[in-house]
């Protein structure tokens, strides 16, 4: 096997998993349509829930001082969200979701963008995207993706019952992302401590919370401008461990 099939076989499953939620969900009722993204919601809150317990991790909490465990993860999405807004970020992404959804000729009225975002963001975040395609591309073995690919599938399929061709879309943000951290491991091996993978953990199970939230039509935060908090995360942790 070459670097990068782990990815390859996630890309493949995500579009799969869409293609069929889209099929069945073409079949289904309004009602149930919107009963089932509220149902999404919730399993995207739970997600966050187990993606936030590292917080409390002896790993994580042993490598700063006392209080800083908490400090860290808001310092990293305060200055990740003043990055991403400036950048505008979230207009961008929107922009990208738009312009996708016209070449995959969906109607105005559909939830193309947000089936987009919010699956992108779903399948990017977590221990498994990052160690999975580091593995990968330190050709140690595809385990991890495999299973994120599998957890993907269903997931990919069940979003998209409700939220459309946005789903499938999101597979090639979810691509770059996973190439690029498979090759961080060809070229530099392991590069993230166990910490700093718990930082960025923690700041993207807050960030689900959000995908949570704006599912039940609960609050719309614009998580797309804290995308580069992130990358601050595991830099803060690194600096914090260090320094102080």
């Amino acid at each position: 096997m070459f670097p990068g099939i782990g990815t390859l076989i996630n890309f493949v499953t995500i579009i799969s998993g869409a293609s069929i939620g889209v099929l069945v969900g073409n079949r289904m009722a309004p009602k149930t349509r919107v009963l089932l993204t509220d149902v999404l919601g919730l399993v995207t809150l739970l997600g966050a829930a187990s993606a936030l317990l590292p917080m409390w991790s002896n790993r994580y909490t042993s490598a700063f001082p006392r209080g800083w465990s908490l400090l860290v993860v808001l310092g990293a999405l305060l200055i990740g969200g003043l990055i991403g807004s400036a950048l505008d970020l979230e207009t961008k992404l929107d922009s990208l979701g738009e312009n996708l959804r016209r070449r995959f000729k969906a109607s105005e009225e559909s939830r193309f963008v947000e089936g987009f975002v919010s699956a992108a963001l779903l399948f990017a975040i977590g221990p498994l995207a990052i160690l999975g395609s580091i593995s990968d591309g330190m050709s140690t073995g595809i385990d991890q993706l495999l299973l994120k690919s599998t957890l993907d599938f269903f997931a990919a399929m069940a979003f998209a019952s409700s939220l459309g061709w946005g789903v499938a879309a999101s597979a090639i943000p979810v691509g770059i992302y996973q190439g690029f951290w498979t090759v961080a491991g060809l070229f530099l091996g392991e590069i993230l401590s166990p910490y700093q993978v718990d930082a960025m953990t923690v700041v993207g199970g807050v960030m689900l919370i959000t995908i949570g939230l704006k599912l039940l039509n609960i609050k719309n935060v614009a998580v797309g401008n804290l995308l580069p908090a992130l990358a601050t995360a595991p830099l803060l942790a690194l600096a914090v461990h260090s320094f102080l």
